[in-house]
């Protein structure tokens, strides 16, 4: 197996391996003797980085044991939620929320999640725990997901939607729209539209979500919503360009 190698150099031998260990974990669980593969740093110190980045929650394991990026990445992503993409964030997604009644929400991709970085709750939604700020919710599910990996390449998609609750043709699809959405992916009941934000080159960095009860939504959201979407997140992505 080949190893990795980072273009940016700190100069500090330690941040350095540290950074190669979290770009493998950027695209998904890895063992020890994978991360000491894929960087050709010896298991020695892939380990004892490991333990040390799992003691500040950096990192975790899952049910099989293996690493993944822990619950302080998406606490790192509220914290440094100054920059330009949610600078105006707040102030679209407050009108998203005034004109649907419903909740929105933006969220970014990291490895096989996606972290909520803004957020504006609609009235009675009953769902703040489960997307407050910070929370990492998984690549398997949704539309902000389907939005998020949608523009992705070819060899991305395929990896991803292996343990994904929709395919390569719902992809397509999304790519064809511009739009995603979900009935009851995350919880019975609710149902969701998203479009992406996209900043430099028209990269995708987000997917601005609207998520409520079916009863608001409708059973088309997307159709419902999507150009008020489309709408709201050329505002958002125009500040990046």
């Amino acid at each position: 197996m080949s190893t990795v190698t980072s273009e940016a150099r700190s100069g500090v031998g330690v941040l350095d391996k540290t950074s190669l260990l979290l770009g493998v974990l950027a695209g998904g669980p890895a063992s020890l003797r994978t991360l000491s593969e894929v960087t050709g740093l010896s298991r020695a110190t892939v380990h004892r980085l490991a333990l040390a980045l799992e003691n500040i929650r950096l990192l975790t394991r899952d049910a099989q044991g293996r690493f993944v990026l822990g619950p302080r990445i998406g606490e790192l992503a509220e914290e440094a939620g100054r920059d330009r993409l949610l600078q105006g964030a707040e102030r679209v997604l407050a009108e998203l929320r005034v004109r649907t009644g419903v909740s929105a929400r933006l969220y970014r991709r990291h490895g096989d999640q996606r972290i909520c970085v803004a957020t504006a709750e609609g009235p009675g939604t009953g769902r703040q725990a489960r997307s407050a700020l910070g929370v990492a919710l998984p690549m398997k599910a949704g539309a902000g997901s389907q939005v998020l990996l949608a523009w992705e390449d070819p060899q991305e998609i395929t990896q991803a939607i292996r343990a994904a609750g929709f395919g390569a043709v719902t992809l397509t699809k999304v790519r064809q729209q511009g739009w995603a959405q979900s009935l009851g992916a995350g919880e019975l009941g609710f149902a969701a539209a998203a479009v992406p934000v996209r900043g430099a080159a028209g990269r995708v960095v987000a997917a601005l979500v609207l998520d409520g009860p079916v009863t608001l939504m409708s059973r088309a959201p997307g159709r419902l919503y999507g150009g008020l979407l489309i709408d709201a997140a050329a505002r958002l992505g125009g500040g990046l360009t």
